[in-house]
């Protein structure tokens, strides 16, 4: 634990300097939430990013993944190598919050015309570490030790099913080739939580996220005479019942939390014809590998026996788009969270429950400890319990999490390069 003289002087320097930026960070967060942009087509807020790190003196890489950014303080004395990361990516959502700087973005994804909104709090996460950037390096000369900044593309995931993406691109692309951290570090904003507040756990924190594509293979043929073919549309949808029974009857989810999830069903094109193939996508979520793989093996067998039984057949295909997001680096994870109670008072920081939402800041944690905290986005008027949440078309940040966020993240870095 961190001594009472240790905390003290904590508490006084890293968070006491945030207030000069604080207006470019609400200014910043409020353009990327007007101007939203998928994953890997972060093209002008990757650039906004690129220009600010130029400002302040870096050299800046680009292109990464894409559309990733990353830059390096240099501390003026000797110490250690981290990195702090944001995520740059919005969703195909639109918008329905009302804000006066509200997104009228759409866009095509996958083959559907969208609606594109920051619903997941992305913006904040970008702008917050572009202040951070500011007050580090206002301050390198007093830095022992180096920084890299990274901004990341397509957290949310891939354009397209199985295409390599995201954190892990950036890592094959040589992120960390002439730069080892010795720590990771990243925030997410939580509608779960009531602005002001910070939260982390140990251990496990976030599942292990899958994206699964099933493919139901029948005959087409008239809708009048459905003897006359093999309706796939009546398989997916005893294979979707089914599936709920895989989680509800055959895991053990007191001890290892499952989620199966539907998100799209889709075939054919008329009323009246009963389609060759349909499509079914969704996703799993899990906290153990070998439950997982049970899992993986259950829905396949239970495709193609529902399928096998009406004369139609099933392919399967599953991709793995985050590992298991878990703060288990003990003393990386004690020492974070002292600082955290230090810089923003010990009533602030609470303990995170488990979640099942997945977040591909895991990648990370291939290359270097990680520790990744929470930052509350709900105004306090507000129940979380009634909040819209992260992913909502009515998703609202209150704007006090970027504050909160910025003294966390600052004071995190600070600690580690005193």
């Amino acid at each position: 634990m961190l001594s009472a003289i240790f905390a003290a002087m904590l508490s006084m320097t890293p968070a006491a300097g945030v207030d000069p930026v604080l207006p470019k960070v609400v200014a910043w967060r409020r353009d990327f939430h007007q101007h939203p942009e998928l994953g890997a087509a972060e093209v002008r807020t990757a650039g906004i990013v690129a220009a600010h790190l130029r400002s302040l003196g870096l050299d800046v890489r680009t292109g990464i993944a894409a559309t990733g950014v990353a830059a390096v303080i240099r501390g003026g004395k000797p110490g250690p190598k981290i990195a702090l990361r944001a995520d740059m990516d919005a969703l195909p959502v639109t918008e329905e919050t009302g804000l006066p700087f509200a997104s009228k973005v759409r866009t095509s994804y996958r083959g559907q015309d969208v609606g594109v909104m920051h619903a997941c709090g992305h913006d904040a996460h970008t702008a917050i570490l572009m202040g951070v950037a500011e007050l580090l390096a206002a301050g390198r000369e007093e830095l022992a030790g180096d920084v890299l900044l990274i901004f990341q593309p397509a957290e949310e995931g891939p354009p397209e099913p199985g295409v390599p993406f995201g954190a892990r691109l950036m890592i094959d692309e040589g992120l960390f080739r002439d730069f080892k951290p010795e720590a990771v570090y990243g925030l997410h904003v939580w509608a779960g939580l009531p602005a002001g507040k910070v939260a982390y756990r140990s251990g496990p924190t976030m599942a292990i996220a899958d994206e699964w594509v099933l493919k139901i293979s029948g005959e087409q043929t008239h809708g009048s005479r459905p003897w006359d073919g093999v309706d796939p549309l009546t398989v997916a949808a005893q294979v979707q019942l089914a599936m709920q029974s895989i989680v509800a009857r055959q895991v053990d989810i007191v001890r290892s939390p499952v989620v199966l999830t539907t998100g799209a069903i889709r075939g054919g094109v008329r009323y009246n014809i009963i389609p060759e193939d349909v499509e079914m996508t969704g996703t799993l979520r899990s906290f153990d590998a070998n439950v997982r793989s049970d899992v993986v093996a259950r829905i396949e067998k239970t495709a193609q026996h529902l399928a096998a039984a009406s004369g139609a057949r099933s392919t399967f295909q599953i991709s793995t788009t985050a590992p298991l997001t878990s703060n288990s680096d003990s003393a990386l994870t004690e020492r974070s969270g002292s600082v955290l109670r230090a810089a923003l008072g010990a009533d602030t920081v609470v303990e995170m429950p488990l979640l099942t939402v997945a977040e591909d800041f895991s990648q990370y944690s291939t290359v270097a400890p990680t520790f990744f905290f929470f930052v509350g986005a709900t105004s306090p008027e507000i129940n979380p319990r009634d909040a819209a949440p992260n992913h909502s078309p009515r998703f609202l940040l209150d704007e006090k999490a970027l504050e909160v966020g910025l003294k966390a993240m600052h004071a995190l870095a600070r600690d580690r390069l005193r």
